[in-house]
């Protein structure tokens, strides 16, 4: 198992997901993602775009301005 770490800090819409994306295809099952950010509104995005993927939501933590969000593919 391997953890995937994406920074997306000072990005805005869309890199951080677009980023995400990129990584959730490199990742083999059970790996875990890890993107780091500032934009507010990618930190609803990713979790929205997580659950259409059917991952799973590991965490969502921090402020809107700097966030981590844990994804387990």
């Amino acid at each position: 198992m391997a953890e995937i770490k994406v920074d997306c800090r000072n990005e805005t819409c869309p890199v951080p997901l677009v980023e995400t994306r990129k990584a959730i295809r490199k990742a083999k099952p059970g790996d875990i993602i890890e993107v780091i950010g500032t934009h507010p509104a990618s930190k609803k995005e990713i979790p929205m775009a997580v659950q259409a993927l059917n991952l799973e939501l590991l965490s969502v933590e921090g402020t809107d301005r700097d966030w981590k969000i844990r994804i387990r593919r």
